[in-house]
């Protein structure tokens, strides 16, 4: 009877790790899709930039040029999206009440991101089991430390200005260029 148990224990590993890897072949693909429809939420979310926040845009300085981020292995290309994704998640999961935004286009949104954080994870965890990701590398901790002090510097902005809807207008307008650098990353992928 163990041994019965054992063999199903077995057997679905072994197909939830083929899985995986399916998964991670088609991540290209799902990537792409991905940031299409959340470029095209977030312009829906709102429309035109309010012209009463631009002269608030210039108070916005991020702590570097997300686009900038360098990513030399192609291995730590999936951790890096996924971080990007998870911390965008974060930002867009805080305090929208003061934004004014169409509410079905965030929960969309947000809906997106999470679904493809999910398959990123179930692909990074495959990756980890046989030995091709290695989250301890100089390059993704060097990477990892540069995105999460970006998106502190936008949490730090929202906080600032108390959450404000032009706070809000001003980061929406600059995820965008994060998902510039997730699309160059996604084009290393299929490469």
């Amino acid at each position: 009877m163990t041994t019965r148990c054992l063999l199903h224990v077995c057997l679905v590993l072994l197909f939830s790790t083929e899985i995986s890897s399916r998964l991670c072949t088609m991540l290209h693909f799902q990537q792409n899709k991905v940031n299409k429809e959340s470029l095209e939420l977030l312009e829906k979310v709102s429309g035109n930039f309010p012209s009463q926040c631009i002269n608030e845009r210039a108070a916005f300085k991020p702590t570097q040029n997300v686009v900038q981020l360098p990513v030399s292995q192609k291995e730590n290309v999936k951790v890096t999206i996924q971080e990007i994704l998870q911390e965008i998640f974060n930002i867009f999961s805080k305090n929208l009440t003061q934004s004014a935004w169409d509410g079905t286009s965030i929960v969309r949104f947000q809906s997106g991101l999470y679904q493809q954080i999910q398959r990123l994870e179930a692909c990074l965890r495959a990756q980890m089991e046989k030995g091709l990701t290695s989250p301890e590398s100089e390059d993704l901790q060097l990477t990892s430390r540069r995105v999460k002090k970006y998106f502190q510097g936008i949490d730090a902005f929202l906080k600032e200005k108390q959450y404000s809807q032009c706070a809000w207008e001003i980061i929406r307008v600059e995820i965008p260029r994060c998902f510039v650098l997730i699309d160059k990353l996604t084009r290393r992928l299929s490469n």
